[in-house]
């Protein structure tokens, strides 16, 4: 049986915000080193994100620190978070918001 194969200088495993991190990292030293590099990301999902859950809260210090420029190339993060509330969900029908002192 003859298979198909594609050769690369790296691979990565998993399309989530890890994976694309690290892909894009080793593409922009590759960059300011000069070189010629090929890196493939293969991901389990149907698309790249399809594990990924919608509505996350996230700190943004490593995408400034992977892209300083975000904002202003347009990334379409546009609803900065003004309040964070934690509750502890008892069963289908009660909650109780835990006291800001144990939110981190």
């Amino acid at each position: 049986m003859e298979r198909e194969s594609m050769e690369f200088d790296v691979l990565i495993v998993g399309g989530g915000p890890a994976g694309l991190s690290a892909a894009c990292r080793i593409m922009q030293m590759a960059q300011e080193a000069e070189q010629e590099l090929t890196v493939c990301v293969v991901e389990k999902g149907s698309e790249i994100g399809a594990h990924i859950l919608a509505g996350t809260v996230f700190e943004p210090t490593a995408l400034n620190e992977l892209f300083p420029d975000w904002k202003e190339k347009g990334a379409p993060l546009n609803t900065p978070v003004t309040r964070d509330d934690i509750f502890l969900l008892k069963n289908q029908e009660n909650a109780s918001k835990i006291p800001n002192a144990f939110v981190p």
